[in-house]
């Protein structure tokens, strides 16, 4: 995407047109690395001090697009045409951030739109956001085995199909032809998508009474976890975007003020939204793996049908315990001779529907249905085959990291690769692959405990007395 940017240098007097209030703070470039970023310009130390204020009319989440485009025709114009997309945070704020780049750029040979304190400040972000969505073919290689492979090629799938919807929804605008003719100056690009997401993704924040919103100034705080987290961003009374400094910090002039991007995001998500890891982290936190039903399974399709979950579940490690949710799995566990049941009813319109039951009672969704289980006399049953299906799929993610790594190793000693990105992706192994196993090894105890629960063995073998073992291999 050919941006038109603005220097670091610019951006006091961009903030002192727009209101924007700093209180003993500043963005500038950072030494080494790390870009931009707030810094304290005196020593700080009041408890709650407000070390920034954003008017609420600068905040950009969805209202305030549609509000924008009540005076702005030829946003108005791409909103309408794209539908129902445009109707959410996301798909506003990208459609809008798109506009204020593409619209206003040099190399287009129209100005659309009409400009606002946006166009100015998208010249103040980064050239280049260091998403895993612009890795390379190689550099993805790094990830086989890992949880955000299989994420990463359902994003890319995701953002190239709304890209496509875009397209498609503007053709009949005019205007915008000058956006999808091939070879013309300003051409909408696949890759001018993947910024304008990256851009959202890696700086929205889930703001108190606002919700999901690009926040300007503040967005360039930078992430500091656990006790280095030197503020929190909020909104007054006013609605403003404040920022504020933690209980008990101080600040001395000249150090960095960093805000929290989510303490408990994981490895995975932090990679995947930010492009980075942190130094400081030794545990990947969670993980998401996909899951599906046995295709022997006679309900699969009426469970696929009847209930809507994610395919898969997340793994959690805290305290050196390992916990897991994901509702999808329960429909592995239970059948027809357990008590799940679906019946074809007809309603007053004539139209059938699918209805399930547990135990002759009527369950309205999965969340209903895994209440029912979890109450369930047989639940330790149902636990014990939860658990074996869990198992089982963290083996073969096992196997998965475990079998290209030798590719990986070659791979990485390339002297072309980017070392962030070399780095980021190694750590990323060893960090899922350290909790693979704690949760391979932690479900084999859970597994040898509910061999032993009375209502497993009496499953097994009704007339082997309730002292009797059962080895485990029979269940199987």
């Amino acid at each position: 995407m050919d941006r038109n940017l603005l220097p670091i240098s610019a951006f006091p007097a961009w903030a002192k047109l727009n209101n924007i209030e700093l209180n003993g703070v500043v963005v500038s470039t950072l030494q080494g690395s790390k870009g931009s970023g707030v810094v304290a310009t005196q020593d700080l130390s009041e408890d709650n001090a407000i070390l920034m204020t954003v008017p609420q009319e600068l905040l950009l989440s969805i209202d305030s697009v549609w509000t924008i485009a009540k005076s702005d025709r030829h946003l108005r114009a791409v909103l309408e045409a794209v539908g129902d997309y445009a109707r959410t945070a996301r798909g506003a704020i990208l459609i809008f951030l798109l506009m204020q780049i593409k619209s206003h750029s040099t190399n287009g040979p129209l100005h659309l739109g009409a400009a606002n304190s946006w166009t100015e400040y998208v010249k103040f972000l980064p050239a280049h956001v260091p998403l895993p969505t612009f890795w390379g073919e190689t550099d993805r290689g790094l990830l086989r085995g890992t949880s955000l492979k299989a994420a990463l090629d359902a994003k890319l799938h995701s953002l190239d199909k709304e890209f496509v919807h875009l397209r498609d929804s503007i053709q009949g605008i005019d205007w915008c032809r000058h956006w999808l003719d091939d070879g013309t100056a300003g051409q909408l690009t696949f890759n001018d998508w993947k910024q304008v997401d990256a851009m959202y993704r890696s700086r929205a924040l889930d703001l108190p009474g606002t919700g999901h919103a690009m926040v300007p100034c503040i967005d360039m705080a930078n992430h500091a976890s656990g006790d280095n987290t030197v503020a929190l961003y909020d909104t007054d009374a006013d609605g403003n975007g404040i920022l504020v400094l933690r209980d008990g910090k101080t600040l001395k002039a000249g150090d960095e003020v960093t805000i929290t991007y989510g303490d408990e995001k994981g490895a995975c998500e932090m990679l995947f939204s930010y492009g980075f890891l942190e130094e400081s982290m030794t545990s990947a936190r969670e993980l998401f793996l996909d899951i599906d039903i046995p295709n022997d399974d006679p309900l699969k399709l009426a469970k696929k049908t009847a209930f809507t979950a994610a395919p898969g579940f997340r793994l959690h490690s805290k305290d050196d315990t390992i916990a897991w949710d994901g509702l999808f799995v329960w429909l592995s566990c239970v059948n027809e001779e357990d008590g799940l049941e679906f019946h074809v009813l007809q309603n007053n319109d004539g139209e059938k529907e699918l209805k399930a039951s547990w135990r002759g009672k009527e369950v309205i969704d999965i969340s209903d249905l895994a209440n029912c289980i979890k109450v369930d006399p047989s639940f330790d049953i149902f636990r014990l085959r939860a658990v074996a299906v869990l198992q089982a799929r963290v083996e073969k993610q096992l196997i998965h990291l475990e079998s290209s790594k030798e590719d990986v190793e070659i791979t990485a000693k390339e002297t072309s690769m980017n070392i962030d990105i070399r780095n980021n992706a190694l750590k990323l192994r060893d960090l899922e692959e350290t909790l693979l196993l704690h949760a391979y090894k932690e479900f084999e105890e859970q597994k040898e405990t509910l061999f032993k629960s009375n209502a497993v063995q009496e499953y097994l073998n009704p007339s082997v007395p309730k002292d009797a073992h059962i080895h485990e291999d029979d269940f199987a």
